[in-house]
């Protein structure tokens, strides 16, 4: 007879999942146990292993969820009525605002991929395919004629955006919305500056 699921199975899990990444932040993916992100959610090991069967399951989950709603929080970003240049603004205050609270994970995405079979790792680079597509699209829209038959500068443009909003959190990770919202109208501003200049 299958085993039901607890009423409070989805809480759990999201507590698992901050747990996990507050202990693969500080202490490395590879350094970190079973037993150590269990006793940081505050649950048994047993029970940590009701819901991951392996450190390597936790991990993926923990970047799957995070970058997928990363991915959906962008393309839900109500664009329809506005010009390029605030399309741009709302999509870069947008990656800020979903950063907020998840700096841990954050941090967790830029070693933790490699740990992880190839299979899963295309699903998770899809997701940030989609984000760069976006992202991408938008600055072209802003600056046609400098990208029309140039799409490696357009690449080179978005990844150096992303680069901006990513590291935020080296400097500035305790940032409330309001410094998020100014910091975000700030990289929006540099970039469509320096698009004036190619």
């Amino acid at each position: 007879m299958a085993r039901t699921q607890a009423k409070d199975h989805g809480a759990k899990r999201i507590a698992i999942l901050e747990a996990a990444a507050r202990v693969f932040a500080v202490e490395g993916f590879d350094r970190a146990s079973m037993a150590a992100l269990a006793r940081e959610a505050g649950i048994s090991k047993a029970n940590i292993y009701h819901y991951y069967d392996s450190k390597d399951a936790l991990l993926f989950d923990l970047l799957d969820s995070h970058l997928k709603d990363l991915r959906d929080r962008l393309a839900a970003v109500p664009l329809a009525g506005l010009s390029a240049s605030q399309k741009l603004e709302a999509l870069c205050t947008e990656v800020l605002l979903a950063y907020q609270g998840a700096d841990n994970a954050h941090r967790v995405q830029s070693a933790g991929m490699d740990h992880l079979p190839e299979a899963e790792r295309k699903i998770l680079i899809e997701y940030q395919r989609d984000m760069v597509r976006l992202l991408s699209d938008t600055i072209a829209e802003n600056a046609p004629e400098v990208f029309a038959h140039d799409p490696a500068k357009l690449r080179s443009i978005t990844m150096s955006l992303f680069g901006m909003l990513n590291w935020h959190y080296m400097w500035n990770g305790q940032a409330d919305e309001a410094a998020r919202r100014a910091y975000g109208a700030q990289v929006a501003k540099l970039t469509l500056g320096g698009l004036k200049a190619l």
